[in-house]
């Protein structure tokens, strides 16, 4: 008895189109533009899992890619996770985090505010030194 060796592909016409669109450093609007079609409609392709032959030619053509890229290009679960979390500084970013009941803008201003007071303390410390030693004197 022969078993054949089965390979599911993991693929997503919509997302492979956006991973082109990225790389070739084209917005939704330019790309909706091309084609035609409303920067809406972008996205709504751009989220769907198959997409039917004659518009992925549209987006392969307006890409300038051969639409079997589009159709066979395999999910990588690293780089969608990766594509799925921009890192901006207006939210929910890298340099927006919540520190108790307070959220941090930026968190080389918070080290360097912990410094300062830190210096402070250690001032203290030795002008109480300095204090006691004159008593003791």
């Amino acid at each position: 008895m022969e078993t054949k060796e089965q390979t599911v592909k993991n693929t997503h016409h919509g997302h492979a189109i956006k991973r082109y669109r990225h790389a070739l450093g084209i917005k939704q609007e330019a790309l909706a533009a091309d084609m035609g079609i409303s920067q809406t409609l972008v996205s709504f392709y751009e989220k769907k899992k198959v997409i039917e032959d004659d518009m992925i030619e549209k987006f392969a053509k307006a890409l300038n890619v051969a639409p079997e890229l589009i159709k066979k290009l395999e999910e990588d679960p690293v780089t969608v996770i990766i594509e799925n979390n921009n890192i901006d500084n207006n939210s929910g970013s890298a340099y927006n985090y919540v520190a108790g009941d307070s959220v941090i803008n930026n968190p080389i201003d918070k080290i360097a505010e912990l410094f300062e007071r830190l210096l402070e303390k250690e001032q203290e410390k030795i002008k109480l030194l300095e204090k006691f030693l004159k008593d003791k004197e």
